[in-house]
């Protein structure tokens, strides 16, 4: 008489294939809003002119004086630092041909601050002290790991709220630990932007700048397996 072992037996090898086959895929998302508690503004000043030495002299004495003037808002110095500094040469084209025209300087800085109710007195400031460019204001929140974490802990009941709903409606039952989880996270953080020509005309109140709330958002995909 035959018998086969229990190891390669047909009927336990079957088994384990069909209770992986059977997979419920779903998508949590968790979301977590809070008041902005930080803001970074990137800022600074371009000059041109057909020297090179007076387009960098001219930036030089435009940025002292912004960088002095965030001094004077008991802005750290560490706070306030250069993210970019930029030469490019400038040409014409006249009938096909090059014509050197001057340079360009450009030169920004990024200024962080912790309350950000002074955004606007911020900009409004630099853009009095010669700041010329804004390129962006964001918001965001020191620490944002926690907030991220609590998002990630929705996304995770979200998607087994997802994962019960489908195996209620197909009279099976879900087993709760997924198999799988991948994650992705996304946050949102819209920078305002801003014309570098209205910022220069000075105003006789801080810019109004209105930073909202923001938002943390937690995405997963998670496999379940059920019987």
């Amino acid at each position: 008489m035959y018998y086969s072992h229990p190891l390669t037996s047909p009927a336990m090898t079957a088994a384990p294939l069909s209770h992986y086959n059977r997979l419920i895929t779903v998508t949590g998302e968790g979301k977590v809003s809070t008041a902005p508690k930080r803001a970074i503004i990137v800022l600074g000043v371009i000059t041109e002119s057909p020297s090179l030495a007076t387009a960098q002299s001219e930036n030089a004495s435009a940025v002292t004086n912004v960088i002095n003037a965030l001094l004077s808002l008991n802005i750290p110095r560490e706070q306030i630092q250069t993210v970019t500094y930029r030469i490019e040469i400038q040409y014409n084209y006249e009938d096909g041909t090059q014509i050197l025209r001057g340079y360009r300087v450009t030169h920004l800085l990024q200024i962080t601050i912790d309350r950000v109710e002074q955004t606007g007195l911020v900009v409004d400031t630099a853009v009095n002290s010669g700041a010329n460019f804004v390129s962006s204001i964001r918001f965001t929140v020191p620490n944002l790991e926690i907030y991220y974490n609590q998002a990630l802990s929705t996304a995770i009941q979200n998607a087994e709220s997802k994962a019960n709903t489908i195996a209620r409606t197909l009279g099976v039952t879900l087993i709760r630990t997924p198999v799988k989880i991948t994650e992705e996270t996304q946050v949102i953080e819209p920078p305002i932007p801003f014309q570098a020509s209205l910022l220069t005309e000075g105003a006789a109140v801080p810019t109004p700048i209105q930073p909202g709330e923001l938002e943390i958002r937690a995405v997963l995909r998670a496999q379940y397996t059920y019987f």
